[in-house]
């Protein structure tokens, strides 16, 4: 299982990634939260809030890259891989399951 984060400008444009990830089967659910985002961009800091998606898999990391890199506004969406160290074994047969 790993865990993959990803920012977005909005709800709805995580929502639109997020359904036709779940759609594809390249992820068994996701999380949105709304966060504050500083940092640097062409050579000057800027701020913007965001909605960080945080998607649980048990697919490769290069699929749900793949989808998110061809559906996504950014020119360069922050797109990372966390591996758990630890993970309830009935939750990870759920993340196996779907």
């Amino acid at each position: 299982m790993i865990l993959i984060l990803s920012t977005f400008p909005n709800k709805e444009a995580a929502r639109k990634i997020g359904r036709g990830l779940l759609k594809q089967k390249l992820i068994a659910c996701y999380n949105l939260l709304p966060v504050e985002s500083v940092y640097w961009w062409k050579g000057k800091i800027e701020e913007a809030n965001e909605v960080l998606m945080i998607m649980k898999t048990n697919k490769s990391f290069e699929e749900v890259e793949k989808f998110i890199i061809e559906h996504h506004s950014y020119e360069t969406p922050e797109i990372i891989a966390i591996e758990p160290s630890e993970v309830t074994r009935k939750y990870l047969k759920w993340i196996k399951e779907s």
